[in-house]
């Protein structure tokens, strides 16, 4: 259950979703002729039936908050366990949602009749668009997200650090390695992998040299620090990189550049 499963956050794709869903109600509806709709006109199939649609519609936005609200609670990941629960949720309130629009144009079932008969044999139908819609937006999100992150590669073949641009604070050169400082989930961590800093410097040209042991994403520049003549750059978790005087005025006019 801890097993991450694909997931995308972006609301305004779960709005295509919940209104792809109501629209593939009413066409089931309207083809297949369940629910007791064998008996409406045509008329009445293009009166009632849409309200069906609508309700599921409305069923899936109303479970979005719960979703929005787990999703925070994980730092932003998602789980199987997290995508079952949505469909708990989501199965309850379309019971509650679809029950009255059958009473009223129905009104001669039980409510375990209702379950038996029409509800459970029509999500069999019609969940597997959600789910589907569902997965792949989130393996699509998935990709664009890797996509977009950097990779720092290392002379081994497992050494390759991936990781967004803007969480990279900052490298150090230690011989033949680099140290990297990076975020990750609001915590500061580091990477040794064998590399130098010329060649990184290279491939990501956005990053600033400040020493010739030092390579800063400016992204994560505070302000600047001068003691005892000696001039050092503040950077995220109050972190002192040195600037030398070979690149001083290099990193003040890229910092600096109203001055």
């Amino acid at each position: 259950m801890k097993n991450k499963y694909p997931f995308d956050p972006f609301l305004k794709h779960h709005f295509i979703i919940a209104f792809g869903f109501g629209i593939w109600i009413f066409i089931f509806l309207f083809f297949t002729e369940p629910l007791d709709t064998q008996i409406f006109t045509f008329t009445e199939k293009l009166t009632f039936l849409p309200l069906y649609g609508l309700a599921g519609v409305m069923g899936y936005l109303l479970v979005i908050p719960i979703q929005q609200r787990l999703y925070k609670h994980n730092q932003k990941q998602w789980f199987l366990k997290d995508e079952l629960l949505f469909f708990a949720a989501l199965l309850f309130v379309g019971l509650l949602i679809f029950r009255p629009i059958f009473l009223l144009i129905v009104n001669n079932y039980t409510l375990w009749e209702f379950i038996q008969y029409f509800y459970f044999p029509s999500l069999l139908t019609l969940l597997p668009i959600i789910i589907l819609s569902r997965w792949a937006f989130g393996r699509y999100f998935e990709k664009q997200v890797e996509d977009s992150k950097i990779e720092i590669k290392g002379a081994g073949n497992y050494e390759n650090l991936r990781l967004f641009f803007k969480d990279l604070v900052y490298i150090q050169s230690s011989d033949n390695y680099i140290e990297i400082s990076y975020i990750e989930n609001g915590i500061l961590k580091k990477s040794l992998i064998r590399n130098k800093i010329s060649s990184v410097k290279e491939t990501y040209p956005e990053l600033l040299q400040t020493h010739r042991s030092y390579l800063i994403n400016p992204f994560h520049f505070k302000q600047w620090h001068v003691k005892n003549g000696k001039t050092a750059i503040v950077m995220t978790n109050d972190i002192n990189i040195p600037v030398s005087k070979t690149y001083i005025e290099k990193v003040k006019s890229r910092l600096d550049p109203a001055d």
